[in-house]
């Protein structure tokens, strides 16, 4: 036998898939991932608007600055925990994935706030193979999410179905 060396066939034929297939994966192995985002009055906006959520601690500067602790807006929570399991598929998980099976242990504790540029770390907690699928396997991750100022910003465990490399006959 021998593998397919990174490509899988999918919806729109044989490619290369950069992800990391449940092989690939090391319990206990941290990523520092290399790209970085800095998050904007607009990201806040317009994701609060897309997702119908007219919370002024993200939408309204002078409520923020006049009847909040911060005194000024809040990143969107579900924004900023996107943000960070999105910055980690490039170099994780992309086109390897099956599904994401379930996010615990969400926590925010300290405030993203609009003009902080956001880094990201994940660490593989454990592994292991499906018990319903020989062609796939569990990772579950732990993406940390830190300011500028590597201030702990977001933290979750993801559980996600990945693919096992495919098998070349």
């Amino acid at each position: 036998m021998r593998y397919a060396g990174g490509t899988v066939d999918g919806a729109h034929g044989k490619g290369i898939m950069p992800g990391l297939y449940f092989e690939d994966f090391e319990e206990g192995k941290l990523y520092e991932h290399p790209l970085r985002r800095t998050v904007t009055e607009m990201d806040n906006m317009l994701f609060s608007a897309m997702t119908l959520n007219p919370q002024p601690l993200h939408i309204d500067r002078h409520f923020c600055e006049t009847q909040t602790e911060w005194g000024q807006p809040l990143m969107n929570s579900l924004f900023t925990l996107g943000l960070m399991i999105g910055i980690s598929v490039n170099d994780l998980t992309v086109g390897t994935t099956i599904a994401n099976l379930g996010m615990t242990e969400v926590r925010f504790p300290h405030p993203l706030f609009q003009g902080d540029t956001m880094h990201v770390r994940t660490q593989v907690v454990s592994k292991r193979e499906s018990r319903s699928r020989p062609d796939a396997g569990i990772v579950e991750f732990e993406h940390r999410a830190f300011n500028q100022n590597d201030q702990l910003v977001a933290i979750c465990r993801r559980q996600a179905f990945m693919r096992k490399r495919p098998v070349v006959e």
